[in-house]
């Protein structure tokens, strides 16, 4: 170990060493983790189809220059952000960004072959991909009902929309040979008190039974179903709600999505995990930063993201839990954005992969909470920022800061360009 990082990492090993833990082991552990990166914040979930995309809660704020316009732009800056992460990414693609050559093809009749750019590119980088159904800024989402609408027409164009998206996302999984996760999130609900709550979560059920009716490879896809707790026009009442969703996932055997900003402001979907996977086999981890509302902000590497992480690691979750990120930021430089969010989470997992969990255990057990406690608390001071600088080096990556030096200069050459 010749650098100076690596120098000042054989202290910490030592530290980590003198309490059980095996540093070297957790660096190993945090960079074979798969995390999913969310395509939407690169274009302020902007899409491919020169639409109005406005309505259904989703609206990212800030005019800060350089968004993408074009898959080409968007797939560079996605290179870009991930070259500048340490462990191995994912991709999470919208419906909205689907390739059609100019051509108008509306959502109930998108195929895989409208998505094949996106598939190629993805074998190329030896990558997985995640997909999502756009259930909004439609003009058959005008009144904020899809699914769950009560005209059946409207309600069978989306139910359509999900099937297609369905056969997609298991299209993408059998071409790269990795599991495509297919998240449902609709945004169905009303402004004010409505006088029937029951009659729209009876049209949603129904809805997404139809969608999930036709067999798919279960290696190739995924499904899962993620609620709200509430948004932009709905306010008072969402149709597809936590409880509404874990009743259902665990009736269909699906992956119910927890999203950290889908929640009251002051709760913590960390304790949710254990109790969620009592029930099911997998779940999806959305992880994002609510500020008073779900408001989509970027992670920090707060005691919410540690102790969310923390709950993935220490009940031995990693292979039962698919990550991925979803936020969306207009005022700051987006390839920043992912870097910094996406780093957050990476930063979570290594912390958490530090602790002496059976050490900790073991006192549990014993009654010797004082242990237990002096413990947690020591190791809020451990010598954890020079592992992550180790992390990021024998990954290849920058360390501390010094990324941003990067993504000034791809500003100055890529961003700067377009208008």
């Amino acid at each position: 170990m010749g650098t100076a990082v690596a120098k000042m990492y054989e202290y910490a090993r030592e530290r980590y060493a003198a309490i059980g833990v095996d540093a070297d082991a957790a660096i190993d552990r945090m960079l074979r983790v798969d995390v999913s990166m969310h395509c939407w914040q690169g274009d302020d979930v902007g899409g491919f189809e020169q639409t109005n995309m406005a309505g259904g809660g989703i609206m990212a704020t800030g005019n800060y220059p350089g968004r993408a316009r074009t898959g080409d732009e968007l797939r560079r800056d996605v290179e870009r952000a991930m070259s500048l992460v340490p462990g191995r990414h994912r991709l999470n693609l919208h419906a909205i960004y689907a390739e059609t050559e100019g051509r108008r093809i509306e959502r109930d009749k998108l195929e895989a072959c409208h998505f094949s750019r996106w598939i190629d590119w993805a074998r190329e980088k030896e990558l997985g991909l995640d997909f999502n159904g756009t259930f909004f800024g439609h003009p058959l989402a005008a009144n904020g009902f899809t699914l769950a609408n009560h005209d059946q027409h409207v309600r069978n164009f989306w139910i359509e929309h999900g099937r297609a998206c369905r056969r997609i996302a298991a299209a993408m999984g059998s071409a790269l040979g990795r599991t495509c996760i297919h998240n449902i999130w609709i945004p169905d609900g009303y402004k004010d008190v409505p006088a029937d709550q029951r009659s729209p979560r009876e049209r949603l059920a129904q809805s997404l039974d139809e969608i999930l009716r036709e067999s798919l490879p279960t290696a190739a896809v995924r499904d899962a179903v993620e609620s709200k707790l509430f948004g932009l026009a709905s306010e008072s009442y969402v149709v597809g709600s936590h409880e509404f969703y874990l009743g259902y996932a665990i009736r269909k055997n699906i992956e119910l999505c927890l999203d950290s900003g889908h929640f009251h402001p002051t709760e913590s979907i960390a304790g949710k995990l254990s109790a969620v996977l009592c029930h099911l086999p997998r779940i999806l981890l959305h992880i994002s930063r609510g500020v008073r509302w779900d408001s989509d902000h970027v992670p920090l590497f707060s005691d919410e993201v540690r102790e969310i992480t923390q709950q993935v690691v220490r009940g031995g979750y990693l292979d039962r839990v698919d990550i991925a990120a979803d936020w969306f930021d207009a005022t700051i430089n987006r390839i920043a954005s992912w870097i910094i969010g996406l780093r957050n989470i990476r930063k979570g997992l290594l912390s958490a992969m530090l602790e002496p969990f059976e050490m900790l255990c073991a006192c549990e057990r014993d009654g010797d909470y004082t242990t237990r406690l002096a413990l947690q608390e020591e190791l809020k001071t451990m010598p954890f920022s020079l592992v992550w600088d180790y992390a990021c080096e024998r990954a290849g990556m920058p360390y501390g800061a010094a990324w941003l030096d990067e993504v000034r200069d791809y500003e100055k050459r890529e961003l700067g360009r377009r208008a």
